[in-house]
């Protein structure tokens, strides 16, 4: 049959294509569910591992600048403890070695006298000797016989005579026994020819003052010379006038950073000397202090990051429920816009089918009424009654088709409501009739029982059709 005009054949495929591409797009809401975990999870967790990594850092670095400064204060101490010491032993020198006492010490058995006398208050003193301007030693006093030695050629020699006191560093000598010498200059006032004393101290002395001033605060604590040789012995580096493995400069060595040990390492000068105080220290001052906090800083972050985990896993089961059901429930408008849009076009067909078969029906209507007119006017011939009888039955058949037109119109027709009076009884014999010819294709009976003398009602003949026939 060809659709009436003003009906289009695409309106009802639309809204199926419509349907389908909603069913067929709607959202895999478990990996939605997954992306959307994984993005707010992102989101809250960023920040709270950016800032917990700040706090880790600066607070260690905060422990370490700390322990730096404090072992920093702890070697200043020290090296001025050994500043003093040289001090004093160089101010005994010097003391020895008054302007008038050249003559003296090189005459007799001054010297020994002298060393005696030093090495009862002093017992680390090994050995003294003067030696002149030309840098032979016109005295000695120790266990060798070094008188008449010249020292002219040694690089100490120069040292003192432009400086006026030298104190070299630990070394073996003669006796093979690790010791260091102290010598100082002065005048004679009898010739203006500078000489020079000389002592040499047990290197042990040296040990034993690191000994007494090293602390808790430090593992190691020792003196290297600017060459790496050891003067006294190290914990970590080995025995005295052994070579250390790192470059001797002054300040932080480095900071050795592990998992499980932290090594600081600081270096200072001692002044006037040719050693370098070096202090070891493993792991922090405050060690204690930072294992507590990374712990209460792991759990701390632990425990937030669970509970922003609980946190985002049911927000994002919310969202998703929330977005499932406004999807559902814009699938199901569509669904009911898509049975209006049959239904009105239906509605149309309908109202286009009524009035192409009214066309026909009134045609036919016509003729059969000029037949009707006809046969009076003719003779009785044989069958007249026949054609008569059936020319009555085609005009109750166009008057039943128009009916069904008529009540086709109505259902298509969008009017305004117009309130008047009914009896409900008609309303439902005219669906029953419009629903006949379907009823008897599926043998369906009805047993109508109307109640008779019902009160009219006031309503809109047409909606109550459908309200019916919807029924």
């Amino acid at each position: 049959m060809k659709a009436p005009a003003g009906y289009s054949d695409k309106i009802i495929p639309k809204a199926l294509k419509s349907s389908i591409d909603i069913g067929l797009n709607m959202r895999n809401y478990g990996q939605f569910r997954l992306i959307l975990i994984f993005m707010i999870t992102i989101i809250i967790v960023g920040p709270v591992l950016n800032v917990a990594g700040l706090g880790y850092y600066y607070y260690k670095d905060l422990l370490q600048k700390e322990e730096l400064d404090q072992l920093q204060w702890q070697l200043d101490g020290k090296v001025k403890s050994i500043e003093a010491l040289i001090a004093n032993l160089t101010s005994v020198v010097k003391f020895t070695a008054r302007r008038d006492r050249y003559k003296e010490l090189t005459i007799n058995d001054n010297l020994e006298q002298l060393f005696i006398r030093l090495k009862r208050e002093y017992p680390f003193f090994a050995d003294l000797g003067v030696i002149d301007h030309r840098g032979i030693q016109q005295g000695y006093w120790g266990p060798y016989d070094l008188k008449g030695t010249d020292y002219s050629h040694e690089n100490w020699f120069d040292e003192v005579s432009d400086r006026g006191v030298y104190i070299s560093g630990v070394y073996t000598g003669y006796r093979k026994v690790p010791h260091f010498s102290i010598a100082v200059n002065n005048l004679d006032p009898l010739t203006g020819e500078m000489w020079v004393l000389r002592a040499t101290i047990d290197a042990l002395t040296l040990q034993n003052f690191i000994d007494t001033i090293k602390t808790n605060a430090s593992d190691d604590l020792f003196l290297v010379d600017n060459q790496g040789t050891l003067q006294t012995r190290s914990r970590f580096y080995g025995q005295m006038l052994t070579r250390v493995d790192f470059e001797v400069t002054p300040g932080v060595r480095g900071l050795v950073t592990g998992e499980e040990e932290n090594v600081s390492q600081i270096i200072e000068r001692v002044n006037n000397t040719p050693w370098f105080l070096v202090l070891v220290k493993k792991r922090y001052i405050h060690h204690e202090h930072w294992l507590r906090f990374r712990t209460k800083l792991f759990i701390t972050i632990a425990v937030c990051l669970a509970i922003s985990f609980l946190i985002v896993y049911i927000l994002a089961g919310i969202l998703t429920n929330l977005i499932r059901k406004a999807e559902e429930t814009q699938l199901n408008m569509l669904k009911e816009a898509e049975h209006t849009d049959k239904l009105a076009s239906i509605g149309r067909l309908a109202a286009g089918v009524g009035h192409e078969i009214n066309n026909p029906l009134a045609i036919i209507h016509q003729k059969t009424g000029l037949i009707e007119d006809l046969l009076p006017l003719s003779g009785d011939f044989e069958h007249k009654e026949t054609i008569q009888n059936c020319l009555t039955v085609i005009n109750q058949s166009i008057a039943r088709c128009k009916a069904i037109t008529h009540r086709l119109l109505g259902f298509a027709r969008r009017t305004d409501v117009r309130p008047e009076v009914l009896q409900v009884n008609d309303i439902i014999k005219e669906v029953l009739l419009f629903l006949e010819n379907a009823m008897t294709y599926s043998r369906i009976t009805i047993d109508l029982q109307l109640q008779e003398n019902l009160s009219p009602v006031t309503s809109d003949h047409l909606q109550l059709q459908q309200i019916f026939l919807n029924i």
